[in-house]
């Protein structure tokens, strides 16, 4: 499960307090602070504390004070324009802190964004939980064959049973050994009292990446904008990009504006180079231009055409 009762306890104790304050709040965000949005199997993400707001980048960006202007389509317009011209320190004024539950595996390629306050749950003073990540048969992609670090086909019959059967077996096993290793259930209860045990920070490394780790992560706004450009793209491992869909979604409530102009320039733009833009000229002036004759290598090629929605040439 997602959350312990103990968390849902502590969750219900925090929603049901409400402070009064003359710091800037955005509703829709209050309405699921808190609360768990589940990702993947046994995950989530959730929204423990925020700063700041869409008038918030506009105030910095103008150097004003109090909100920005009266009118909402001209804050829109600016917001926009500092996208557009990737002007990004207006939107470090905005502070967000998420409470993550998410597969070791994934929070390895998570932890490469070095622009946040980290704080995670540690294996060496507790003893983790016995939850593991087993992928829905629908992403049990063979490798790929073009992309190296990326999924092929999905496998089907036998095999794909086989693999369930193998991650399971495997995750079960390699608890039971921490447990018996550590002589304690995981409900901290002692298995032999005539043993000491290993020490838990030694036990843990018999755990498999697909166990699940948890941890505090802070970020201003601009730092998570680039992290969902990339780890909320299509090209993105599935199990990250699950978590920043989530994430996206929260962006969405806590800073419309901001969301409306990063999915427009961002999230739905293209980046061309000084050659790709060269050659979008030339097939707007009507000239027939070859991948050999375009000066891009046939990867940039190919990439370009997709972006512009042609057949490859």
């Amino acid at each position: 499960m997602p959350i312990t009762p103990e968390q849902r306890d502590e969750i219900d104790r925090l929603r049901a307090v409400t402070a009064t304050t003359r710091r800037a709040t955005v509703p829709a965000l209050e309405e699921i602070l808190y609360q768990p949005l589940e990702v993947l199997d046994h995950g989530f993400v959730r929204v423990i504390d925020y700063m700041g707001d869409d008038a918030a980048v506009v105030q910095a960006a103008r150097v004003s004070y109090g909100k920005g202007t009266k009118k909402v389509s001209e804050d829109s317009g600016l917001i926009k324009y500092l996208m557009r011209h990737r002007h990004s320190t207006p939107f470090e004024m905005c502070e967000i802190k998420f409470h993550v539950k998410l597969p070791i595996f994934v929070a390895r390629q998570w932890i490469r964004h070095r622009t946040a306050n980290v704080n995670e749950y540690s294996a060496r003073y507790s003893i983790l939980d016995r939850e593991f990540y087993v992928p829905a048969p629908e992403q049990l992609g063979a490798q790929a064959v073009v992309n190296r670090q990326g999924r092929g086909d999905v496998l089907e019959g036998e095999e794909a049973a086989d693999v369930m059967r193998l991650l399971r077996e495997d995750s079960e096993r390699a608890y039971s050994h921490y447990e018996e290793m550590l002589n304690h259930r995981e409900d901290g209860s002692v298995i032999d009292p005539s043993r000491q045990g290993l020490a838990r920070e030694l036990a843990r490394m018999n755990l498999s990446l697909n166990y699940y780790t948890q941890w505090y992560w802070k970020v201003d706004l601009h730092n998570l904008l680039h992290f969902l450009s990339l780890r909320a793209d299509s090209h993105a491992q599935y199990e990250i990009r699950v978590y920043a869909e989530a994430m996206l979604d929260v962006v969405k409530r806590w800073v419309p504006a901001v969301y409306e102009s990063f999915t427009e320039y961002r999230m739905g733009g293209a980046h061309l180079s000084r050659t790709g833009l060269d050659v979008v000229k030339r097939l707007l002036a009507g000239e027939p231009v070859t991948q050999e004759a375009s000066g891009l290598s046939k990867r940039e090629w190919r990439e370009l055409m997709d972006q512009l929605g042609r057949s490859e040439s």
